[in-house]
């Protein structure tokens, strides 16, 4: 599955070689092509006895430049650590059978994605499916005979027009594509097949799928079935989904005859249904729809039938997700955000709420954004991602003794390797004495009677959120020297509702205050020079970028990575133009142009002086290229120093790929280092 030694020696040696002669390979730090060697640990399932625990193991392939996974099992002692699945492929979503005799788990080891199951006492596997699109959205019904999944219905297209007929042998060109649909396009999907994603049962003893739900909507997220296997409830959009892009419900689907009933009602989304133990309730998540930018998620009880809806989490002021029983329906386990960590809490029928992990994360490589996922066996034992500023994520397990680490996938990296340190940072925003956070990433061997140049790292969403987390692009700065500082500005997730609407209809806002405040609050002490100063930012964070190079040059040099420049072009071009309209403005931009143009970077781009580099993926339909190819020309008219970088093949998340990752690290890095270098 890893490369040998004396291929990644090699590797390693011509990497080299291509880099500067000031970097040597035994210096101990992390270099770009130290990318191709992280691993870690996704989706942790815990066995139902609560004894073990598989997870999907993640890793590089440095041949093929993509991501690769495959299954590994660890006992809860943190013994017995093992493959059950090898090879270049993609092996994921695993599934525990109710006794915990069997494995249900996808791959790609035969060329698509099929389901298997895997006997535990004997590794015998059967290949149980044999479809022709991909499974997802996998659960097991309680009394272990039948699987239920998600999968697309390819809905056949009607010829728009006739065409003559060709003659035989002619070669003309590919037929006209004819498009309809209010969304016809999806990021990182590209231009969107007809279809929906249907409910789906299956024997666990293989054969024949049968498609339980039909119709125009997308039946999507994990099924939860009922204790005695003759129900499953679900959410889903069937109502306006085009239009009213987050009111769903939730709905029961009987079995036997695919009766469905729906027992929610309300605008606003309902999620992520959870039914009870006892088969008398069930927990699921959503709000009530007041179109803010940032409304915060709550977690709910109601009864089977729909009634007695009942919100638990009023007074946590934060978005919980992936609600779990407690398996004597006392209570929920959910997963939440709060000043830059996930924790996983245990939500009692009354509202009280009770933390018991506080380091989820690790599995967003790029930068330290939320992420990772949890289980809970049957009597209240917890896997899950577990993430740490040092380390992506390994398996973290919990228990009444506390939480510990099960693995180490990244010692054989990290062990020599020489890190940034990361400091937490507390400080005022100018604009209002808010209290903020940050974090300052100094390089390694760090020392404090020397001047630094700084690189201020801006979050996109914009209501994400940064945080105690690896990131291998901030690392990558550090080890070159620079002293990095990522913050959560107003907006930012993880503080609550009154914080996260701070820039509803107002972003860019007063974000470009707390931004420097944070830089100002890191050249107090001391160890920067206030002379290279430097900025960058992905998404939401190239808008601020691009914000802030149109308001201020105390900056030598700037890159907007993916950015919106002009609200009123984004909000027509981007992927979810059926959003952005209504819940981030007032309303459509013909109607409020003036809005529009106000809160665009393009406004203030006659200001800018700094030299600013675009950096976009060249099938990126979130922020499309067209928003990067306005700064840029822009910037060109005026005789701005600029430079635009487009990475071939990648949507929006550009560091999808490996390589992809690395190429935008060390442009970025070449850009600075170039004006770092200059005299002003």
């Amino acid at each position: 599955m890893r490369l040998t030694p004396a291929l990644l020696l090699g590797l390693l040696c011509l990497d080299v070689a291509a880099q500067s002669t000031t970097e040597k390979i035994d210096d101990g730090l992390f270099r770009p092509i130290d990318v191709f060697q992280l691993e870690y640990a996704s989706d942790p399932r815990i066995s139902p006895d609560g004894k073990q625990i598989v997870y999907v193991r993640n890793f590089m392939d440095i041949m093929k430049d993509r991501r690769r996974t495959n299954l590994w099992i660890v006992s809860t002692d943190g013994r017995r650590h093992r493959p059950l699945t090898t090879g270049n492929q993609n092996d994921g979503v695993p599934r525990w059978s109710p006794d915990g005799t069997r494995l249900l788990y996808a791959s790609t080891r035969d060329g698509s994605y099929q389901l298997y199951l895997r006997w535990m006492d004997t590794g015998q596997t059967a290949e149980l499916t044999h479809l022709i699109e991909a499974p997802g959205s996998l659960s097991w019904s309680p009394d272990g005979k039948w699987i239920a999944f998600s999968m697309r219905v390819p809905e056949p297209a009607k010829p728009f027009a006739k065409m003559p007929r060709k003659p035989k042998g002619a070669q003309w060109a590919a037929p006209a594509k004819v498009i309809t649909k209010l969304r016809y396009r999806a990021d990182g999907a590209g231009y969107l097949r007809d279809g929906h994603a249907q409910i789906f049962v299956l024997s666990a003893d293989g054969g024949t799928p049968r498609q339980l739900t039909t119709g125009p909507y997308d039946q999507r997220g994990t099924c939860s079935w009922t204790p005695d296997s003759k129900a499953l409830v679900f959410s889903a959009n069937r109502g306006d989904p085009d239009y009213e892009p987050l009111d769903s419900e939730i709905y029961e689907l009987r079995i036997a005859d695919g009766k469905l009933t729906r027992l929610t009602k309300r605008y606003g989304p309902d999620r992520g249904p959870r039914v009870s133990p006892a088969g008398d309730k069930i927990a699921f998540t959503g709000f009530d729809d007041k179109l803010q930018g940032y409304q915060v998620t709550r977690l709910y009880v109601m009864n089977r039938d729909g009634t007695g809806v009942t919100p638990l989490t009023t007074d946590l002021d934060r978005s919980v997700s992936s609600p779990v029983w407690r398996s004597d329906g006392s209570g929920v386990f959910v997963r939440y955000d709060d000043h830059g960590r996930t924790r996983i809490a245990s939500v009692s029928l009354h509202g009280e709420v009770t933390n018991l992990v506080n380091d989820v994360g690790g599995t967003s490589l790029g930068r330290p954004y939320p992420s990772g996922s949890f289980t809970a066996s049957r009597d209240g034992r917890i896997a899950y991602a577990l993430g740490t500023t040092e380390r992506p994520a390994d398996v973290g397990f919990r228990d009444e003794s506390g939480t510990r680490r099960l693995t180490g996938l990244n010692e054989d990296l990290f062990g020599h390797k020489k890190l940034g340190t990361v400091e937490e940072l507390s400080f005022q925003s100018s604009f209002d004495r808010r209290p903020l956070q940050g974090w300052v990433v100094k390089p390694p061997s760090f020392d404090p009677n020397k001047r630094y140049p700084l690189i201020l790292e801006i979050h996109g969403g914009p209501f994400l959120n940064y945080g105690f987390r690896f990131s291998a692009e901030i690392q990558l700065y550090a080890a070159k020297g620079y002293v990095v500082l990522y913050m959560n500005p107003r907006g930012s997730t993880g503080y609550g509702g009154e914080f996260g609407n701070l820039i509803h209809h107002n972003y860019p806002g007063q974000d470009y205050d707390d931004l420097m405040s944070g830089v100002d609050a890191v050249l107090a002490k001391g160890y920067v020079d206030k002379s290279r100063l430097f900025v960058t930012g992905g998404s939401g964070g190239g808008v601020l970028t691009a914000w802030i190079v149109g308001k201020t040059d105390r900056f030598r040099a700037a890159v907007v990575a993916k950015p919106v420049i002009n609200w009123y072009s984004f909000a027509l071009t981007s992927d979810g133009y059926n959003v952005f309209y209504k819940y981030w403005f007032p309303g459509f931009p013909w109607d409020y142009p003036e809005d529009y143009l106000k809160r665009s970077p393009i406004s203030l781009v006659g200001n800018v002086t700094t030299p600013t580099m675009l950096l976009i993926g060249e099938a990126d339909h979130r922020t499309p290229v067209s928003e990067s190819e306005q700064f840029y020309q822009a910037l060109k008219l005026r005789k701005v120093e600029t430079a635009m970088v487009r990475i071939p093949g990648a949507s929006h998340g550009i560091t999808a790929r490996p390589s992809n990752l690395i190429a935008k690290v060390v442009h970025v890095l070449e850009w600075f280092d170039r004006h770092n270098k200059k005299e002003q």
